[in-house]
């Protein structure tokens, strides 16, 4: 089967590989979309960073580049291992990409699994991924969608459940207002959560792209263009003078970092979402006197059910942010570089390893 095999930095080949053998426990699903993720876009330029490096087999995997990458995507139950007995050929299911110990503790009780020690992703640090045709998964970590979800749609799911539990980081409530500072993918479906909560929710992005998608879609009430106007100013102006209650930072750009400190109000928090792949610096003076709490957050834990419902109910609307289909041979020259070099034209780009739905 066609697979795309990260072997080092800026090396991505599309290959024929061997599927994985389906085992007790398992199940095999045939890809319909994977998402571009920007942790892939950091893999092919500064990496690797989640993946192992060549000759440093990941403890839990056992593997090493070149692995299979992919890790937000959607598909359909083909073969279902011993022992698996609530899911059946032909469900539609999505992932919880999780590389985890077998004595961690992932049950529903835990909430603290995605920070165990080795932690790694399906789609990084080995077993498959969803830029294949096909993988094999255990049954742990695979969730039933419903099949009225269209399944591009549904390979939104994981980067949203990544938003998610940024949001139930920050502890926003309803009626409370939200800035976000940065319309990329991410930024826009923690938007499209906060809304569906309730929040009141200011977005800043340079991109006219992403701030329309941000408007057009309905998951901000307002988008701030920072090179035109003062962000902080802005919100004040529209919190009575107070700021905002909670801030996420989706960009892992400085100056948007120190904005969103100006822009919460005094005990506000801010909750950074983005990979930084370098060190960060901010007032000290300022955390203090304003009593502001700084959070992060990686990953999800248990999140994928409350955000499966999210969609399935309708409150969120997930097709707004989808806005390029490419086949696996395009994943460099049409994926990557457009959301490398302009990555102000698109938000969420889909790949369909099969070149079905194209």
């Amino acid at each position: 089967m066609k697979a795309a095999r990260y072997y080092g930095r800026k090396d991505i080949r599309i290959e024929d590989i061997e599927p994985q053998p389906l085992e007790a426990g398992t199940v095999r699903i045939d890809v319909a979309w994977t998402g571009i993720c920007g942790t892939d876009l950091h893999e092919y330029l500064e990496g690797p960073i989640f993946v192992p490096e060549h000759g440093h087999p990941h403890p839990i995997s056992g593997e090493d580049a070149p692995v299979t990458l992919g890790h937000e995507f959607s598909g359909v139950i083909s073969e279902v291992g011993e022992g698996v007995t609530d899911l059946a050929v032909g469900d539609h299911v999505v992932v919880e990409p999780y590389i985890i110990r077998d004595d961690v503790n992932t049950g529903p009780d835990s909430n603290d699994y995605h920070l165990s020690p080795d932690m790694n992703f399906i789609g990084l640090g080995g077993r498959g991924g969803g830029l294949a045709e096909n993988i094999v998964v255990q049954r742990r970590w695979v969730h039933k969608i419903d099949a009225s979800v269209a399944l591009d749609e549904a390979a939104l799911i994981e980067p949203l459940s990544v938003a998610y539990h940024a949001v139930q980081r920050s502890g926003v409530v309803a009626g409370q207002t939200a800035l976000v500072g940065g319309a990329g993918p991410i930024g826009l479906l923690t938007a499209a959560v906060l809304r569906a909560l309730g929040v009141t929710v200011i977005v800043s992005e340079l991109s006219p792209l992403r701030r329309q998608k941000a408007l057009d879609s309905g998951v901000a009430d307002v988008a701030l263009n920072p090179a035109e106007v003062d962000v902080v100013a802005e919100v004040k102006k529209l919190t009575d003078g107070k700021g905002a209650h909670v801030a996420f930072e989706a960009t892992s750009v400085q100056v948007v970092f120190d904005t969103l400190m100006d822009a919460v109000r005094p005990t506000g928090v801010i909750v950074v979402i983005s990979i930084w792949g370098k060190p960060a610096t901010f007032d000290m003076h300022k955390l203090v006197m304003k009593e502001i709490d700084v959070r992060g957050t990686i990953g999800y834990v248990n999140s994928h059910p409350a955000t499966i419902a999210l969609v399935e109910s309708g409150k969120i609307d997930l097709k707004p942010f989808i806005t390029g289909r490419i086949g696996l041979e395009g994943l460099v020259d049409e994926g990557f570089d457009t959301l490398i070099n302009r990555n102000e034209t698109a938000v969420k780009i889909l790949v369909s390893p099969t070149g079905k739905g194209l």
